[in-house]
């Protein structure tokens, strides 16, 4: 299994995300055979929502054709942009064509949060 978080896992894992209310962007898909070009673009899509306004954090993890993304918001204003965003509507566009069998897209308030840092 692969895991990161962040642009190619430079940030702790997990993301650093502030005190609540915030949102999560939870993005689950079943990838198909054809991966050419996935990586590349998988990480350009890190790069520009990194640099959107209210961006706050990613988590990725992948086992085979599964993967799980969480990338986390200020606000539903900022999701809503981001979803927006042409070069990014330009690759969804191309993973439903290209790279997805499947996938789920939820959009949550996270309204509590606590972590643990136990026994390496």
């Amino acid at each position: 299994m692969s895991a990161r978080a962040g642009i190619s896992g430079g940030e702790a894992w997990p993301a650093t995300t502030p005190s609540p209310p915030y949102f999560a962007v939870i993005f689950t898909s079943l990838h198909s055979a054809d991966t050419a070009g996935y990586a590349e673009t998988a990480r350009r899509m890190e790069a520009l929502a990194s640099a959107q306004p209210g961006f706050l954090g990613i988590e990725t993890v992948r086992e085979g054709e599964r993967g799980i993304t969480v990338s986390y918001w200020r606000s539903e204003r900022d999701i809503a942009r981001w979803k927006a965003e042409l070069e990014h509507a330009q690759a969804q566009r191309r993973g439903r064509k290209r790279w997805y069998r499947r996938y789920s897209v939820r959009v949550v308030r996270v309204i509590r949060a606590y972590d643990f840092a136990g026994c390496a």
